[in-house]
């Protein structure tokens, strides 16, 4: 694995924001859970440079095998050589390791937001402790891109979502749009890639980031919940709303036309994208990529959405917006509970067998 995807995505930019700052002088909380968060926060901290960086990665066996992979059963990739079905998996593989490595960057932004917007004092210690984590998270997976030496670019929808999330000037709508939808649509991800993937270490870095992330998605319930419940009808369904364009951006996105680093897959797979196109159309046309593989959860239907519900970010008028935009409101919360508050690896698989 030696090619990178490069000239795809300037390296840098900048933007303002229009955050307020929020200085408290009361150091008490009104919300206790929070403390328990924060005290959880700081003894599950783990170190990145100590994982175990010199294992080998054989380019000969893939991060994730074709039979755990949702294309591996897709006619139209059965119909490939062995040469390409390798490239193709390696290089979807990184290109979902590098949304993973830059939505890790969206989150340290969002969270350094939230530590100087938020007013209580105590969100504020949880905050800080999540911009460490996620600080370590982009740390990590820039390392194991590196070493796999394959680069994508954020793809657009992403970037937009977060952006979207960044330039609001209320620290509700920024928890909202990444605690509850980015963190949602991750904790989802980061399941399914510890389900799929065997390599020892990719595995170690993925447990570790899913612990802390479903903290952070608890950091959402536990923080906007009684906020959003004391706020004036208008006001939730100011936040409703935004709940509402930032999942319809995620929906709209993923059913965009391919962006320039899939294509750039495909291209060193030697596939050609209408090929491409007219194999997962019949896939969906033969129920394959309506169903997941087992253990695996769907993040705007199991974790997104109950969580959404939860915190009464969804109204009557926008669960209207919601259903019609095809985007069913899911209120099952078991699938959520399960994947929140874990601490150890025997906690991690329970949940996952609780969920199934």
């Amino acid at each position: 694995m030696t090619a990178k995807a490069k000239g795809l995505q300037a390296p840098s930019e900048t933007y303002e924001t229009l955050m307020k700052v929020s200085w408290n002088f009361n150091y008490e909380s009104q919300i206790a859970k929070l403390d328990d968060l924060y005290q959880r926060a700081k003894e599950n901290q783990w170190n990145a440079a100590e994982l175990a960086w010199d294992t080998p990665i054989d380019p000969a066996s893939p991060i994730i095998a074709s039979d755990h992979s949702q294309y591996g059963a897709m006619p139209w990739f059965q119909k490939l050589s062995r040469q390409q079905q390798e490239t193709f998996m390696a290089h979807s593989t990184a290109q979902v390791l590098s949304q993973f490595l830059h939505g890790e960057q969206g989150a340290l932004l969002t969270a350094a937001t939230v530590a100087h917007g938020v007013p209580d004092m105590k969100a504020k210690y949880y905050a800080a402790t999540q911009t460490v984590d996620e600080a370590r998270h982009v740390e990590a997976y820039d390392r194991y891109v590196n070493k796999i030496a394959i680069h994508y670019p954020m793809v657009p929808w992403l970037k937009q979502l977060i952006d979207a999330t960044l330039q609001t000037n209320n620290f509700c709508k920024v928890m909202i749009g990444m605690n509850m939808i980015v963190e949602g649509l991750a904790l989802g991800a980061f399941n399914n890639m510890y389900r799929q993937t065997e390599e020892p270490l990719l595995k170690a870095i993925t447990f570790n980031v899913m612990r802390d992330e479903s903290r952070h998605v608890s950091f959402g319930h536990v923080y906007l919940t009684p906020t959003v419940a004391a706020l004036h009808a208008d006001d939730r369904e100011d936040l409703a709303e935004f709940a509402y364009q930032a999942v319809k951006i995620l929906i709209d996105g993923q059913a965009a036309p391919m962006d320039a680093g899939f294509l750039k897959v495909l291209a060193v797979s030697g596939i050609d994208p209408e090929d491409f196109m007219a194999g997962m159309q019949e896939a969906a046309e033969m129920g394959i990529t309506r169903e997941l593989p087992p253990g695996q959860i769907h993040s705007v239907k199991d974790l997104m959405m109950p969580a959404l519900v939860r915190a009464g970010l969804v109204t009557a008028r926008s669960k209207a917006k919601f259903e019609a935009a095809g985007i069913p409101v899911n209120a099952d919360l078991t699938i959520l509970n399960a994947m929140e508050d874990r601490k150890s690896e025997l906690n991690v698989l329970n949940a996952q067998q609780a969920a199934y």
